[in-house]
């Protein structure tokens, strides 16, 4: 029996190093500021929410003085966040929200979960984290973090969870690929040519859940293009592209060729089979004869979601050497060697 309890406890341990091990830099529990009603207004980074009310999370609006209140709700935060964090993947974790969400950060959507009316659908008992791109941030400035809430029944509002603004180490990339990348729902193998115009797609935020870009309910495939210049300095390195955690299957082209895929799509393995492929990191090497240095190449990504978020979700993205990949692989690896010495004492 006990046994089974370290294995579950050890599993876990895992599951959440692979998920992202994730370090609170900011606690980020007071100084909000709050007020019922809704207008759009109140997203933007140069609102005037001095006269607003103060209220603390994680606990409901109902026990700081609202009772009984049922709809919208819009919190805000002031907050400064240091220079020294560039070097970090930061995430915005805002815990268990009663009942749907939208986050903003500096006037910038950044996501959110469930549905407002009229198509309501209640997201209480999903934990909210958020990957903040560097882009939407003011290093060593002001930052205003603006939440949308509507609540439809009993307690509202950021009810629980250690909120605040946490952090992992970045792998060292070349050249950055988090961003705008292009996007359009279906599937067409014409995508993958290097030549298509997909000037007429969407642009769509990576990484981050399409569903919280636009595509709320679309589970299938969706496609994923950018260009990228590779300088001639990195000539002599073998590169490797990351694409981070996706969401569910992939297949990656570079400039038309197929370089990589991870998990099944339809009618491979089963119709609705896709594992846990939503988990493993995407490292693909790039074969240097498909390089153009110092000319525009294009990533391709083609992607299948089964059900629930879809797409290209979090981090590392980026091109990035084969020295720094085999570091990464190194440290992932002595911890798993940890976790197979526990049981081995075990038994």
């Amino acid at each position: 029996m006990y046994k089974w309890t370290l294995y579950i406890l050890i599993g876990c341990c895992v599951s959440a190093a692979g998920a992202r091990d994730l370090n609170r830099e900011i606690n980020l529990r007071s100084g909000w500021r709050f007020e019922i009603g809704d207008n759009p207004d109140y997203a933007k980074l140069d609102f005037d929410d001095s006269d607003w009310e103060h209220i603390k999370v994680s606990s409901s609006w109902e026990e700081q003085g609202f009772p009984g209140y049922d709809g919208y709700a819009w919190y805000r935060l002031h907050l400064k966040i240091s220079s020294a964090l560039r070097d970090k993947a930061l995430y915005l974790r805002l815990g268990y929200i009663d009942d749907v969400d939208e986050v903003y950060i500096n006037g910038q959507y950044l996501g959110g979960s469930g549905t407002f009316p009229p198509e309501y659908q209640s997201a209480y008992n999903h934990n909210r984290v958020y990957h903040l791109p560097h882009e939407m941030l003011r290093f060593g400035d002001e930052n205003v973090i603006a939440v949308r809430v509507y609540d439809s029944q009993m307690q509202g509002g950021i009810t629980g969870g250690q909120v605040g603004i946490y952090s992992h180490p970045m792998i060292p990339m070349e050249i950055n690929l988090e961003g705008t990348w292009r996007f359009s729902v279906g599937d067409c193998d014409a995508w993958a040519d290097p030549d298509y115009d997909d000037g007429a797609w969407e642009s769509m935020r990576v990484p981050g859940n399409w569903e919280n870009q636009d595509y709320p309910y679309h589970d299938g495939y969706g496609w994923y293009r950018k260009t990228v210049i590779i300088p001639k300095t990195l000539k002599s390195k073998h590169m490797i592209l990351a694409l981070g955690l996706i969401d569910d299957s992939d297949e990656v082209y570079f400039n038309g060729t197929r370089i990589g895929r991870t998990g099944n799509f339809p009618g491979e393995g089963g119709s609705t089979y896709y594992g846990d492929s939503w988990q493993k990191d995407r490292f693909y090497i790039v074969p240097p004869h498909l390089i153009q240095w110092d000319k525009s190449n294009t990533i391709a990504v083609r992607v299948f979601d089964y059900q629930g978020p879809g797409g290209i979700y979090d981090g590392p993205l980026g091109l990035t050497t084969k020295a720094v990949y085999l570091d990464y692989q190194k440290n992932k690896k002595s911890f798993e060697n940890i976790i197979e010495k526990i049981f081995r004492d075990w038994d």
